[in-house]
């Protein structure tokens, strides 16, 4: 890993790398060729913040953006931290509705809006209580301001405590709103520093990004993940199949952080790459990633992937797999990086190896909680600073966890909990499917029933009958879905992660089941 040194804010750690590794690439652009050193990255943000402090907003307001991956999306994202404001990436898959309330609920003071995001935009403003400055912004090339300042003019901003929120990330809610993650520059310093040293990220590194940034994949994983080693990162205005294995070999590029749908996209993509000896490894995130896709991708393309777990109140990554030669366990998103892991009991004691619980995490990366809602922090985080995922799992005698559900989605038929993650992994097992969630419906016999959503693989006919009869002989009949229902798309979440409790209403709107 590159032995690089980790300043209290991310100020000074973009200030530090422009001074020590301002050579260095930090950002390429696919689309425009361009390159941004970081000492051209730190004299852009500073640009930005300057342009900022020309606003008389008060320190700490909360600034929007709403654009697709680029340069400058990245760039004034950091401009705003840098600024001395809190940045505030909206989801732009969320829709209209969704906006407008992380915009009322956040107090956003101000919006940088890509020409594409503008429509989008305007009608979130429609519903919103307050006037709100936009800006223009290009992605690729950063705001559209209409008056420059003179470089010789610029100020360095001080005074920023390490414990200061930086960013607020608003988790996509499955049901009710979504909520504000709180994440200082301390908690986004470590969740870079937790990407860096636990893959063994160096100076000479390449990452593709392949998430959005405003998810905390993207963000935390590639960006500050980079930044925290001072190495480079690719990134393209969005993921496509298509280019994916291009991009690879042309920016030789070593890792990329994705979700088990892009795997699945690309394993089953005809392409095949070209040149990848560069690719060290893959790594996934954000939801458990089907053995059998974990398997059938490293078989394929001999490129090792790292499965790992984080949740966005975490800046990410909470547990990961070693890398190679050191054992990894297919199933299992690995063990605690960084910070600690316990599997707790409904009062949070700590169980036994082997028992099954809710996975606690505790360290540097844990959110300072979530914006105007202390009710809701002090029942995600206790008193001891142990935060609950939500996340069902045991921990074996080696440390490692596996994932076997969310508390709030087990399926309870008939006194038994079942894992819907068991039912998901039988389906995708099964050649004709492409995707699979399975889901709780109210059941006059049983309490609930299990019923489960294909989507099925363009290559090969489906049949319904064999994938029924697949999962008995995988999980039981008293496991297996009682009804597969055929999509066309499932609703996701900006990482990708599939909405399991939307499913219901989803497939049986206004039912009175």
């Amino acid at each position: 890993m590159s032995n690089i040194t980790s300043p209290p804010t991310l100020i000074e750690q973009v200030d530090y790398n422009g001074t020590n590794f301002g050579n260095l690439t930090w950002l390429i652009s696919p689309e425009s060729g361009s390159k941004v050193s970081y000492a051209s990255a730190r004299n852009k943000i500073l640009a930005i913040a300057n342009h900022l402090k020309g606003k008389d907003l008060p320190p700490g307001s909360k600034i929007a953006v709403a654009a697709n991956n680029g340069i400058g999306s990245c760039l004034t994202i950091l401009g705003i931290i840098y600024a001395g404001h809190i940045a505030l990436p909206l989801n732009l898959v969320a829709g209209a509705k969704i906006i407008a309330y992380t915009i009322n609920h956040s107090e956003t003071a101000l919006i940088f809006t890509a020409d594409e995001c503008k429509p989008l935009i305007s009608e979130a403003l429609y519903d919103c209580k307050n006037e709100i400055d936009i800006i223009s912004l290009d992605p690729e090339f950063g705001p559209m301001w209409k008056e420059e300042i003179p470089e010789e003019t610029f100020e360095p901003v001080t005074n920023i405590a390490t414990e200061e929120v930086a960013v607020i990330m608003y988790t996509s809610g499955t049901t009710g709103n979504p909520k504000g993650v709180m994440l200082s520059h301390s908690n986004l310093l470590a969740a870079g520093r937790y990407i860096s040293s636990g893959h063994d990220v160096e100076h000479k590194d390449v990452a593709l990004c392949v998430l959005p940034i405003y998810h905390i994949n993207g963000l935390c994983v590639t960006v500050m993940g980079t930044l925290a080693s001072a190495s480079t990162l690719v990134i393209p205005h969005r993921f496509s199949v298509s280019a994916f294995w291009r991009l690879i070999e042309t920016y030789r590029c070593s890792w990329f952080s994705a979700v088990p749908t892009q795997y699945s996209y690309i394993l089953h993509n005809k392409d095949m790459p070209g040149k990848i000896s560069c690719l060290r490894f893959a790594r996934s995130a954000s939801a458990p990633l089907s053995p059998e896709i974990h398997r059938k991708f490293e078989e394929r393309f001999k490129v090792p992937i790292i499965e790992t777990m984080g949740l966005t109140e975490t800046g990410s990554q909470i547990s990961t797999n070693p890398l190679p030669p050191q054992t990894r366990k297919i199933g299992s998103p690995g063990k605690a990086y960084g910070n600690k892991l316990m599997i707790g009991n409904n009062v949070g004691d700590e169980m036994e190896r082997g028992i099954t619980g809710e996975i606690l995490v505790k360290g540097d990366n844990v959110m300072k909680g979530y914006f105007k809602q202390p009710d809701e922090t002090a029942n995600t985080i206790n008193e001891n600073g142990w935060l609950k995922t939500g996340d069902l799992g045991y921990m074996d005698e080696d440390g490692y966890i596996f994932v076997t559900g969310r508390i709030k989605e087990l399926i309870i038929k008939g006194g038994e909990n079942i894992a819907p993650r068991e039912i998901d992994e039988a389906l995708l097992d099964h050649e004709s499917v492409l995707e699979a969630a399975a889901f709780a419906v109210p059941c006059d016999n049983y309490g609930e029933r299990v019923e489960a959503c294909v989507i099925p693989r363009e290559s090969i006919k489906l049949n319904l009958k064999s994938i029924e009869e697949h999962c008995i002989k995988n999980i039981g009949k008293f496991k297996s879905p009682d009804k597969i229902h055929v999509m066309k798309d499932l609703p996701k979440g900006p990482s990708g992660k599939i909405q399991r409790l939307k499913l219901y209403n989803l497939v049986y709107p206004k039912s009175k089941i």
